[in-house]
């Protein structure tokens, strides 16, 4: 067989079976044996959750609040709220405090031993202003709903198990942080299962957990039924500033675990989060998954404890393999004896050059960078932008952009692959670089990283592309390359290391077996065929979960050279060999195109929708008004809704309390209006401390206060609460509030008299009455978080 059309049925196979792999369980009905968790019973919730959306303090939110009430006393639960108001102080560039009022809603199915360490199964019922929220967070409290019932009908549980539906997520872990540090049932809890989502669908990913987490791998390894999760998820996220409810007890020390699925990433905190687009599948998923750890943790005698991290990952299916960290060194030596004797049994027949090892390690590290940058380039050309809503022109896209990156990838491999085979195509393969880099800066403005990584793989080409190279030396330096990486992720992130580690034992097996690709019976490729299909499968669904998390392609080339690993001897061009490198030029191009489609092609329908953001926003003192264009590159529709009272568009710096897009946002002038502005004053109390007040007007639901002192202040607070704020005379302190209709109070002491600037907005979810109305709002396009909504903005000026 051709190896061209052997390396195409590798690469067919292998996406096939990547995608059969990431299919999600087929959803349980209504009609589904009662001992069974059901996703069509947990919809029944979600579509009374996902009604509209409920951010916290909203009387959307009141509404699911008495819902979730209800339901957890018709589960015997005997629930009860917990009203507080919470915060946190966020390191920022300047002292910044996020908190509001919330209410968590606890319920307890006893246990035998009352006095054992208790099960959460945790979830927030709260949604981000603009989103109903089906899969964030509608599908982990419907989920927590459906196990909760089951584990009630399977008889007495072994500890108590507390359902802790949390207030104020989306406004900072508000509801976890309240619950874990004041309620009295925070203290005997010994485990949490926490339920998330950042998408509409996809596999339910266990992707976080407590350290020391051995044991719980261990649980979770024998009572799941098709668990999907890796170390490299837990490591991975331990980096990234994202986080959870399950962060406040994670850092409390509370053994758990964390679930999610991310799939369908347009959806995440979108209009468009409804009960219809939510994928059944993913609830089934994940509640199927949740199921077996909560029934396992509810029932057994003890529960799992604090052993060390273990390596750990799906292989084939839901296979998952665990392991010590220090196996991973077994793993290598293993690795490095394969390889050895492959290269040995090269040697034995004539046809290893240890020159040819070092050609191999440089066009490994010549494709880690070329396809970097590629991938880069590829990234610009969208025209999308960088951010959350730059970022939806390709999500509602996605398919194509995912497969043009695959390709652009294919290309680069190949491309790599030819170079060094073939030999005399140093200024081509130096040229490919350096003009990826340059092209960088071109369509998207001064790129330094895309040059230097362009220019690294330029040099690299033109000392590695030189005279043409043996399959068996080449592969053993790509090879040789992968272990010193491997190596080096062993002593610095050993959970991490078997990324490189697994595919690379796979592809040290195939180049023992092959003679490093030199025997060549007919039945000998094939098994390296087989082996790298096999290993290619499980790269290319990593590849995948990275694409739908991170908005980061260049990471890709790491899966390309992982690839490359697999499938060297199949695609490296012999020396008179000119067709390899024609068809790599034509695999970059085709990819190319489908970037340029992606481009081109207008994403936007009423499945995926245009986001617009158009707030009123009126200065309180007097009524001036602008309309706010909030989101990036708005719509036909916002444009117009900017104009609505004659006003032109211009750029303008977002109001007090919203981020924006990056450069900007736009405004036009508007009708003033009447608002009721807050009541914002400065008080003396009665200890000889002073405070200043805000208290937002009726139907407000988010205030941001904005403090500087010109003077140094000493024992800040908020609502009567220390706070390290207030700290340096000139400098600003944020304060976001949610949810308090009776507003919030910062305190502080001052020595002698002084100066305090205060500057403030409040965001009401409505349009003014008294302004011209919104024009009805197309198909192709949703009003996102705050869009519609009122912001009433001011400054004040207070002496003492």
């Amino acid at each position: 067989m051709r190896k061209d059309i052997l390396v195409a049925v590798v690469f067919v196979v292998a996406l096939i079976a990547a995608a059969i792999a990431s299919m999600t369980p087929k959803p349980l009905g209504l009609d589904a044996p009662a001992g069974v968790f059901s996703a069509g019973r947990a919809m029944v919730d979600d579509r009374v959750i996902a009604k509209a959306p409920h951010p916290v303090g909203s009387p959307a939110n009141y509404a699911v609040r008495d819902y979730l009430t209800a339901r957890m006393t018709q589960l015997g639960l005997s629930p009860q709220i917990q009203r507080v108001d919470a915060f946190q102080e966020l390191a920022s560039k300047e002292p910044l405090v996020i908190g509001g009022v919330v209410e968590n809603i606890i319920g307890v199915l006893p246990g035998k031993d009352r006095s054992a360490p208790a099960l959460a199964l945790m979830a927030h019922y709260d949604s981000v202003p603009g989103s109903p929220g089906a899969a964030d967070d509608a599908a982990g409290v419907s989920a927590a709903l459906e196990v909760m019932r089951i584990l009630k009908a399977e008889g007495t549980p072994a500890r108590d198990v507390v359902l802790l539906l949390t207030d104020g997520e989306e406004a900072g872990l508000l509801g976890a942080t309240a619950f874990f540090q004041s309620h009295p049932l925070a203290g005997r809890i010994g485990f949490v299962i926490n339920m998330e989502s950042r998408g509409g669908g996809g596999q339910a990913n266990m992707f976080e957990t407590s350290a020391a987490n051995g044991a719980v791998i261990d649980m979770f390894r024998r009572v799941s039924t098709s668990p999907t999760s890796s170390s490299l998820t837990v490591y991975l996220y331990k980096q990234l500033p994202n986080d959870t409810d399950f962060t406040v007890p994670r850092k409390a020390g509370i053994a758990g675990m964390n679930y999610a699925f991310i799939a369908r990433q347009f959806d995440y905190h979108s209009p468009v989060s409804t009960p219809e687009n939510l994928s059944q599948g993913s609830v089934q998923h994940l509640g199927d998954q949740v199921l077996a750890t909560a029934r396992e943790v509810a029932f057994a005698p003890a529960l799992p404890g604090k052993t060390p991290d273990k390596v750990y990952a799906n292989t084939i299916g839901s296979h998952l393999l665990a392991y010590p960290p220090l196996a991973g060194w077994g793993v290598l030596a293993l690795t490095l004896a394969l390889v050895a004797l492959g290269a040995w049994r090269a040697r034995q027949v004539d046809a290893f050059a240890w020159p040819d090892v070092a050609k191999g390690a440089g066009a490994a590290l010549y494709l880690l960078l070329t396809s970097a940058t590629l991938l880069m380039l590829a990234r610009r050309i969208t025209g999308a932008g960088f951010g959350f809503y730059e970022q939806a022109k390709l999500l509602a896209n996605v398919h194509l952009w995912e497969l043009a990156l695959l390709v652009v990838g294919i290309g680069a491999l190949l491309f790599s692959a030819a170079a060094v085979g073939r030999g005399r195509m140093r200024l081509a393969a130096a040229g490919l670089a350096l003009l990826a880099g340059l092209l960088c800066t071109a369509v998207s403005g001064w790129n330094l990283i895309g040059l230097g990584v362009g220019g690294a793989g330029a040099v690299v080409a033109l000392l590695a592309f030189g005279r043409p190279a043996g399959v068996a030396g080449t592969w053993t330096g790509v090879l040789a390359l992968a272990f010193l990486a491997a190596l080096a992720l062993q002593i610095m992130a050993p959970t991490a290391a078997f990324l490189i580690a697994w595919p690379l034992g796979i592809a040290a097996l195939a180049g023992a077996i092959s003679a490093m690709g030199t025997w060549r019976p007919v039945a000998v490729p094939v098994v390296v065929a087989v082996l790298a299909a096999l290993a290619l499968q499980w790269v290319l669904s990593f590849a995948h979960g990275v694409f739908i998390g991170i908005d980061m392609v260049e990471i890709q080339a790491l899966f390309v050279w992982l690839a490359a690993l697999l499938l060297w001897p199949l695609i490296q061009a012999d020396p008179e060999e000119t067709r390899p490198r024609t068809v790599a030029l034509i695999v970059l191009l085709v990819g190319f195109a489908l970037v340029g489609l992606v481009r081109v092609i207008p994403p936007w329908s009423a499945r995926h929708p245009q986001p617009a953001i158009v707030a009123y926003v009126v200065q309180g003192a007097t009524g001036q008004a602008k309309r706010f264009s909030l989101a990036p590159n708005p719509p036909d529709w916002a444009r117009a809704a900017l104009k609505a009272d004659g006003g032109h568009i211009v750029k303008d710096d977002p109001p007090i309390g919203w981020r924006g897009a990056a450069g900007g946002a736009l405004s036009a002038w508007a009708k003033p209006v009447n608002p009721t502005p807050p009541a914002v004053v400065l008080n003396r109390v009665i200890d000889g401390s002073l405070e200043v007040k805000i208290v937002p007007p009726p139907g407000a639901r988010a205030i941001t206060l904005d403090l500087r002192p010109t003077g140094k202040l000493t024992d800040a607070t908020v609502n009567g609460r220390p706070a390290k704020i207030l700290t340096k005379p000139g400098q600003w302190t944020r304060i976001h509030w949610q949810g308090a209709a009776e507003g919030v109070a910062i305190g502080f002491r001052a020595k002698g008299p002084g100066v305090i600037d205060a500057r403030y907005a409040t965001v009401t979810d409505r349009w003014p009455s008294d302004a011209k109305p919104l024009a009805k709002m197309p198909a192709k396009v949703s009003g996102n978080a705050i869009s519609g909504s009122t912001i009433v903005t001011g400054e004040q000026r207070f002496t003492w």
